[in-house]
């Protein structure tokens, strides 16, 4: 597989579009900062590769991410993509929050079961413009399903996806029936298209680079293929980010907080980096939320 990518393509002749998410370091990157039990793992890199797909369905130049929250031994799963200006890649993050002994002792370990009552959210908020929110119920047995349904009900665009990950890859395709009045007819397309990636395996889908999927699945179309958009792992967490947080704190609390610790230590969540602020940081913080100099532990 090569390095994690986005791939798009286009079928000539229809109303119907596709991407192909491939994710590995990103995958790994997200799983070495924490220690996740193989289900969650599992969910973890179907969200985070659903991420993707959508981060460049929706073209949203802002922050997506995609929430699950559950009431069960999963509370809470989250991926987030920003699109930064890295090598003009996407950037993503996720994290999971779950009950380690009730995870340990269920032998169904299904999306939910492992949720139990739950909702999907997800939140696009652009860097202009108002933020907004999409929630669908947990009411499909895989992510994949969820996604559909939020698609039926907000995008009103046909749209289907199918999400695979394993110990070391995550990965995901997604087709998208494009309004007709604006593309070639081809009465038949969707629905040949559909019965034809519905015979993707998840192995295939994690193992085969975008192109052999492609040819597995649709070497009878036309299909067009753009420029690989590349993916990688970065947090946006900050030093100062922390800092602005905790100047919001009010400076009883900060002077309270480093009387009877020493200093103040924060870690963000995502990553585990950890933030440490001494007495004289928080002075500073006090005054200027963004005066603190960085230092990182």
């Amino acid at each position: 597989m090569p390095s994690d990518q986005l791939q798009r393509f286009l079928f000539d002749d229809t109303q119907v579009r596709g991407e192909i998410a491939q994710l590995e370091d990103t995958y790994q990157q997200v799983l070495s900062r924490h220690d996740y039990p193989a289900p969650i793992e599992r969910l973890l890199g179907e969200l985070l590769a659903a991420c993707a797909l959508l981060t460049a369905t929706i073209k949203l130049d802002g922050i997506l991410s995609i929430e699950i929250r559950g009431t069960g031994a999963l509370s809470l799963l989250m991926a987030e993509s920003n699109p930064g200006s890295i090598e003009s890649a996407q950037r993503l993050r996720a994290i999971a929050r779950f009950d380690e002994a009730a995870v340990a002792d269920m032998d169904d370990l299904s999306l939910a079961t492992l949720t139990g009552e739950g909702r999907l959210m997800i939140t696009l908020d652009p860097h202009e413009g108002q933020r907004y929110q999409g929630i669908v119920a947990l009411d499909r047995p895989t992510i994949a399903g969820c996604l559909e349904e939020y698609f039926a009900r907000s995008e009103q665009l046909p749209t289907r996806l199918w999400l695979a990950s394993d110990a070391s890859r995550a990965a995901g395709l997604l087709i998208q029936k494009l309004p007709e009045e604006t593309h070639p007819q081809d009465p038949e397309a969707w629905e040949r298209i559909n019965h034809l990636a519905d015979t993707i395996t998840a192995a295939e889908l994690t193992e085969l680079d975008a192109e052999q999927v492609l040819y597995r699945l649709f070497h009878e179309e036309q299909a067009r293929l753009f420029e690989p958009a590349p993916v990688i792992f970065r947090c946006s967490c900050s030093r100062e980010r922390f800092g602005r947080a905790l100047h919001q704190l009010g400076a009883e609390e900060l002077r309270s907080v480093v009387e009877e610790q020493g200093q103040i230590e924060t870690q963000c969540h995502f990553c585990n980096t950890t933030y440490v602020f001494s007495p004289a940081d928080v002075e500073a913080l006090i005054e200027d939320p963004d005066a603190a100099p960085p230092k990182i532990h």
